[in-house]
């Protein structure tokens, strides 16, 4: 069997100490007019807000849910401007260090042992045949998504496991390749660990800015320079000074392009929200294969509640969430590549991105038998 390619790259690091979040707060705000999505918009012109969902200020509007985490010492202040303006908000986390503590509740068997069902640092999780069908597989493009890593391991784990014992995972290793790239933001990833929990981007600097990081997912090169603030070093969702700037989506893209006659499918893993999305982000156009990608995405989340009854919404990323610019999954369309996902991960918010590990298996079950169908319908229906 020599059916999986996994990918890693090499990093560095820096001895700083870690951002500490003590009482640090993440509200939750239900925008209901232009009024109230106006007061959001000006208060980030004061005070610094790191948004959970939607990615960016740019992309807050009426009727949308807006997640986002704000410091002790200005918490207070956005209480009482949402209470003075009778806006309807809900604190999610009342104590992120709290919460980033109780993140770790599963105990591991046995000491120093990779275990499956645990979020890994990169000490851990790093240690073909060209004509078949494949599909390219990746998480942690977003460093603090750290149940996105968690389901690559776990998918390459019990795919080898299964291999020989269930039927249908031994029919797709056999018939088909899967390029799975666990961590696709090696710095960043590390850096969540040991630096700063809430970090998003990569660690690159930038030309004449003291501001790190690109966001990865801002970096191909599609549409790259058509959303707004993207051009600022300093925010979340820095596009990077050029497309493909970044030496990991330049090895990604490189890798996809060598291989674009055999990659069917390419599958990208985020969190959080409970999304199985297509394309396009950059246009409300509706790709040619629209009714294709909208009944395999409609099958696979069906296919993913049979397990534990986890509801997942599927559409267009510019009509399901919002119109984002640069992202890998319109990349790999425009590419060539028919049949691209992105999967937003457990929850909707509750723990957001620090989803406790006890709930890595069952996430990771149900997204299994997701990707599975998937998988299954590249094998039959494309050529």
């Amino acid at each position: 069997m020599r059916s999986f390619l996994l990918m890693g790259v090499i990093y560095s690091t820096l001895a700083i100490a870690p951002v500490q979040f003590d009482r640090e707060k993440v509200f939750r705000v239900k925008l209901q007019d232009e009024k109230q999505a106006s007061i959001l918009k000006n208060l980030t012109q004061t005070i610094e807000l790191d948004f959970w969902y939607p990615d960016a200020i740019h992309d807050i509007a009426v009727n949308m849910t807006v997640d986002f985490r704000v410091t002790e010492k200005e918490s207070q202040t956005i209480q009482s401007t949402l209470e003075q303006h009778k806006m309807d908000y809900e604190i999610l986390i009342n104590d992120l260090q709290e919460e980033i503590d109780k993140q770790f509740d599963v105990k591991e068997e046995i000491a120093g042992r990779h275990s499956y069902a645990k979020y890994n640092d990169w000490n851990k999780i790093g240690r073909k045949d060209g004509e078949r069908k494949a599909i390219f597989m990746d998480c942690g493009i977003h460093a603090r998504e750290w149940v996105s890593p968690a389901f690559c391991q776990w998918f390459v784990y019990q795919a080898a496991k299964s291999y020989g014992k269930n039927k249908i995972m031994t029919k797709l290793l056999d018939r088909m390749n899967f390029y799975v790239l666990p961590v696709f933001n090696v710095d960043g990833y590390i850096w969540s660990w040991t630096k700063d929990r809430m970090w998003r981007k990569n660690r690159s600097k930038n030309p004449n800015s003291t501001c790190i990081g690109t966001d990865l997912n801002r970096n191909f090169d599609v549409s790259w320079d058509s959303s707004p603030n993207t051009d600022n070093p300093c925010l979340s969702v820095y596009r990077g000074p050029a497309p493909e700037s970044e030496k990991e989506t330049k090895a990604v893209t490189n890798f996809i392009r060598s291989h674009l006659n055999s990659i069917k499918a390419y599958i990208t893993f985020h969190s959080y929200s409970q999304m199985l999305l297509f394309p396009y982000g950059y246009t409300i156009k509706l790709p040619p294969n629209h009714q294709d990608l909208l009944k395999v995405a409609r099958i696979a989340t069906d296919v993913l509640s049979s397990r534990y009854e986890t509801r997942y919404i599927y559409g267009p990323i510019a009509s399901t969430i919002y119109k984002t610019s640069g992202s890998s999954l319109d990349w790999a369309y425009d590419l060539g590549i028919k049949h691209t996902f992105a999967f937003e991960l457990r929850d909707k918010g509750k723990s957001g991105f620090l989803l406790p590990e006890s709930r890595i298996k069952p996430t990771c079950k149900e997204t299994m038998l997701s990707v599975k169908f998937i998988a299954k319908y590249i094998l039959k229906h494309t050529s």
